[in-house]
């Protein structure tokens, strides 16, 4: 309780002195406490002035707005948790130089955070919380019970919840209300960086159905389509990341081209990540380029993956202590009445990047 208090006490701190402004992004509302959006008011929030205007016309969309970005950045963190880059920023504005760098992990970032948008406003449509937007019944009329299913139930429809991120996040066309872009090449980028997300939330969807009959038998069964869990999203996106590919800085009439001449005829598929620019390594710590360095990272002494120390230490070395815990163990009932338990003790190492 009291780590809470001081992690409350901190977060009013920072928003007295740090009162929110356009430096920050929409994305903030993913550290911010639940219900914040709702208390500040659209106003006083970190969007753009395309995105306030959105906001004016539908307030009673802040709360799943705010769980949309808590939603991308969780899964965000979560996918990149044994990294060098593993999704953490000391900016105030979350993400700070990733998000306008142009590099692979901005693409993640730009993808993630419009996906769980997508999968956020699509499940408050579905559970009735916004009256804009419901189930999806364009599928009840299709199927065939002779085959021994139909359409029904309530599918997830991501019409209205895709149309509002579009709206929300690329603004009206030739505009962005993403944090202003340095070139059109960029600008370019992260809106299709944005649209795969959005796809990745539609493509993960999976069918479910309930059977009907006498006794069980399964005679019928009534079907619908649904949210993937957002694991899975991440997961494809994460897949996305490692085949992302890297395109021209310039390019005519703002058609995106590959940047390796080899391939340059090959076309670019929608749901691919595009990048600009290489990252940096991620390996010491450069707040100019969104870099916290890995000193004091944990790492796994036995393993070759990016979490092993030989990788994520960038070949300084570590350091090893040895933890010990006691716990309660072979505990037993005796009558009567009490436990008997004997202390157990077993010992760790930890190992953490110098």
């Amino acid at each position: 309780m009291e780590r809470v208090h001081h992690t409350c006490t901190l977060h009013l701190l920072l928003l007295t002195v740090f009162p929110l402004c356009c430096q920050a992004s929409w994305m903030w509302l993913g550290l911010s406490s639940a219900g914040v959006a709702e208390q500040r008011g659209c106003s006083d929030l970190p969007f753009s002035r395309e995105q306030k205007e959105l906001c004016r016309k539908r307030p009673f969309l802040l709360p799943a707005v705010q769980a949309g970005a808590r939603l991308g950045l969780a899964e965000c963190q979560s996918q990149f948790k044994h990294e060098r880059w593993n999704c953490t920023s000391k900016d105030f504005s979350v993400f700070g130089y990733e998000l306008t760098s142009g590099t692979k992990e901005s693409a993640f970032i730009h993808a993630v955070m419009a996906a769980g948008l997508v999968h956020a406003i699509t499940r408050a449509c579905s559970q009735g919380a916004i009256a804009e937007c419901g189930c999806d019944a364009s599928l009840q009329s299709l199927g065939s019970p002779l085959e021994g299913w139909h359409w029904g139930g309530c599918s997830d429809h991501t019409r209205f919840a895709t149309w509002f991120s579009r709206q929300f996040l690329d603004g009206p066309p030739g505009n962005t209300s993403l944090p202003r872009a340095t070139s059109p090449a960029l600008l370019a980028v992260n809106q299709h960086n944005t649209d795969a997300g959005r796809q990745a939330v539609e493509r993960t969807m999976v069918t479910e159905c309930r059977c009907h009959g006498v006794s069980g038998s399964c005679a019928v069964k009534t079907c619908w389509r649904s949210l993937a869990p957002f694991e899975r999203v991440g997961a494809v996106l994460k897949e996305r990341f490692e085949n992302s590919v890297e395109v021209l800085q310039r390019f005519a009439r703002q058609k995106v081209r590959r940047k390796d001449k080899v391939s340059r005829r090959v076309p670019l598929e929608r749901d691919r990540l595009l990048y600009l620019h290489k990252s940096p390594n991620y390996c010491l710590e450069d707040p100019g380029r969104g870099s916290l360095g890995t000193r004091g990272r944990t790492c796994s002494r036995t393993s070759r993956g990016a979490d092993g120390c030989g990788l994520l230490c960038c070949g300084r070395g570590y350091n090893t202590r040895v933890v010990r815990h006691v716990t309660r163990c072979a505990c037993k009932f005796v009558w009567c009445c009490y436990v008997r338990c004997r202390r157990c003790e077993s010992v760790t190492d930890i190992h953490t990047c110098k």
